[in-house]
């Protein structure tokens, strides 16, 4: 493997991943990125220019995804509209993105017999009880709650589908949340934190019950390297950290973390429809691959997370007031 697409280059995972990619193998790199408000060239700086190649686009253009997916001898695909309260407001353009791209992608792919890794998340499964012991595994069968998790389960099934039909040489990984540097501010942890760094009150959904898995997203990186050098084609590995918490659990150790008091914060009317909990069994990645976070330590990965954001005020403040006015908007 001497060159890589990595849609969604520019977002949250996948500049990570490219990062991951630049310390970790001497492949070549294109990203391709539509820069939506979620994509963002600094997530990319100070990589070096002679293995990296950017190319902004949308990934259900034919004609351009074509040429760079023949240019590749494989294609790791980010890109996604992923915020669930977004996809409740607008719809449209997640059916877009992620199935209509999703397609465009799997196509090249078919014509130019690429090898082909799709990143998916474990909302497709809908969630569990608070008090049930069960976590999600690859077997778990489909439940999506949103319409984004929906337009994610469309496009695994996609895959499934051009696998089975066509023989595409392809994985999927789901995975469970995310936190790290460079995620956009509209998410739950960085909103928390650039809230506080800016003296606002955070907020919190409903009464904070609600569960997610969390895995830091450098461990994310080195799981899919790992799917896409040693997965097993045709098949579907779960990625988590055993990192299960309670958001309000999460915004308490934020709040002591930045010497905030534990009860500085708003609850705000919970999203519809919102998941009570995510729990990822990551067995088949660990016995068949080998893999295994490296951050178990979630307390120092929100430490460091936080330390970023409050350097790299920057990066995200030209965003952070457009994401408030929209939350206001929903009363959020």
């Amino acid at each position: 493997m001497r060159s890589v697409l990595v849609t969604g280059g520019a977002g949250f995972i996948g500049s990570n991943f490219v990062h991951h990619l630049v310390a970790h193998t001497d492949v070549d790199i294109t990203v391709l990125d539509a820069l939506t408000y979620a994509g963002d060239l600094r997530s990319l700086a100070g990589l070096p220019g002679n293995r990296l190649t950017f190319v902004r686009g949308d990934i259900s253009d034919a004609e351009l995804v074509d040429g760079l997916v023949a240019g590749a001898d494989a294609v790791v695909h980010f890109a996604a509209e992923s915020h669930n309260d977004n996809s409740l407001a607008e719809p449209r353009p997640f059916l877009h993105t992620n199935i209509v791209g999703t397609y465009t992608l799997l196509e090249s792919a078919r014509r130019h017999d690429r090898r082909f890794h799709h990143i998916s998340t474990d909302e497709v499964y809908g969630d569990l009880e608070l008090d049930d012991p069960g976590r999600f595994t690859e077997t778990t069968p489909y439940n999506p709650s949103s319409p984004y998790s929906a337009t994610k389960a469309a496009s695994d099934l996609l895959v499934r589908a051009w696998m089975r039909s066509f023989g595409l040489r392809a994985t999927i990984s789901n995975c469970s949340n995310n936190y790290g540097p460079r995620q956009h501010i509209e998410k739950f942890i960085p909103r928390q934190i650039t809230n506080v760094l800016r003296g606002s009150r955070p907020k919190l959904y409903g009464q904070g019950r609600n569960v997610r898995d969390w895995v830091h997203v450098e461990d994310h990186s080195s799981a899919v390297l790992a799917i896409l050098e040693r997965g097993r084609i045709g098949e579907t590995y779960l990625v988590g950290a055993d990192g299960e918490r309670s958001n309000v659990e999460v915004l308490a150790t934020i709040l002591r973390l930045m010497d905030q008091p534990s009860d500085a914060y708003d609850l705000v009317t919970d999203r519809a429809g919102h998941d009570l909990r995510y729990a990822i069994d990551w067995t088949k990645l660990r016995e068949e691959l080998g893999w295994a976070p490296a951050h178990r330590d979630f307390e120092a990965g929100l430490a460091a997370t936080i330390e970023w954001y409050r350097s790299n005020e920057d990066w995200w403040t030209g965003s952070k007031d457009a994401t408030e006015d929209f939350y206001r908007s929903v009363g959020k």
